[in-house]
């Protein structure tokens, strides 16, 4: 007999295969973790990157030079909400990396409420040039934190028979990975921001001593998460290393690197060893175990 998709399987693994290209075609780094998830939430957070990444790709210039306007731009990114929306609903998308997405949704129980969120936020992004305290929390919540939380509910969820809701460290973990991330890009892509976008995320963050804060917080997070780590699921584990301990080399990178330098970087041989360590089953850098 053959097991050779058809019909709706092949769509959808056609689907899941679209997901995966915009992710090794967007982000090496993030493409190496996803190969240490096990094949059970893999696909899942493949199709949770390639949404996030369509939706930045509206807001952060390539619709803007493919000659949208700043209404045509909220008018995409309201479709593609909408699109989202109706997919989780009916089961099916015409946009592959919709239907990627809403099917992981529909398995993994991700709901309005992380999605809205998240939209929310791009949103933001298209009339909204300095933040606060105030509002960069609220943005990197909806940009960050709750992208985290779906991937914890594809760790928790994915092949599972039905969704079950995260313990409350889990949660915690989740979310302050997601900010430490989004805290490390908004560092390294500091001068990019205000010369190309004219966006300002820290509150002039390129002052040494707000600079320092920032590091700080995201040490703090990145410490919180890493405790989480042992906690997740065997399959997932391996991965959440990986990113945080790159993310971990980042900040050391970004406080020895003075503001105005060229982006910070890890290299590919840092990149690989640090693979490698988190393959071998080792806990976060700077865990205590």
């Amino acid at each position: 007999m053959s097991t050779t998709p058809t019909g709706l399987a092949l769509y959808s693994r056609t689907a899941d295969d679209a997901a995966a290209a915009v992710i090794n075609r967007y982000s090496t780094s993030f493409a190496l973790a996803c190969r240490l998830l096990g094949p059970r939430p893999r696909p899942h957070v493949r199709n949770i990157y390639a949404l996030v990444r369509v939706a930045d790709e509206i807001v952060d210039g390539p619709a803007h030079d493919a000659g949208l306007s700043p209404a045509q731009e909220r008018a995409a990114l309201d479709a593609l909400e909408t699109e989202v929306r109706d997919a989780i609903a009916s089961g099916f998308s015409a946009n592959l990396v919709v239907h990627a997405f809403a099917r992981t949704a529909r398995e993994c129980g991700i709901g309005d409420d992380l999605i809205a969120p998240f939209f929310a936020s791009m949103r933001t992004d298209l009339d909204t040039s300095a933040h606060d305290d105030a509002s960069h929390d609220a943005y990197v919540y909806g940009s960050a934190e709750v992208v985290g939380l779906m991937c914890l509910q594809v760790f928790l969820n994915a092949g599972m028979s039905a969704p079950a809701r995260p313990a409350a460290d889990l949660v915690d973990g989740a979310r302050r990975l997601g900010a430490a991330f989004q805290d490390v890009n908004f560092l390294r892509d500091l001068d990019d921001d205000a010369a190309r976008l004219g966006r300002d995320y820290l509150d002039g963050a390129a002052g040494d001593e707000r600079r320092i804060a920032v590091l700080d917080r995201i040490d703090a997070d990145l410490a919180a998460a890493a405790a989480t780590v042992p906690l997740l699921p065997p399959d997932c584990r391996r991965a959440v290393t990986a990113a945080h301990d790159l993310f971990a080399e980042l900040s050391r990178r970004l406080r020895r690197t003075p503001a105005g330098a060229p982006r910070v970087r890890v290299p590919d041989g840092v990149k690989a060893t640090l693979a490698a360590r988190a393959f071998l089953g080792r806990p976060p850098k700077g865990a205590h175990v």
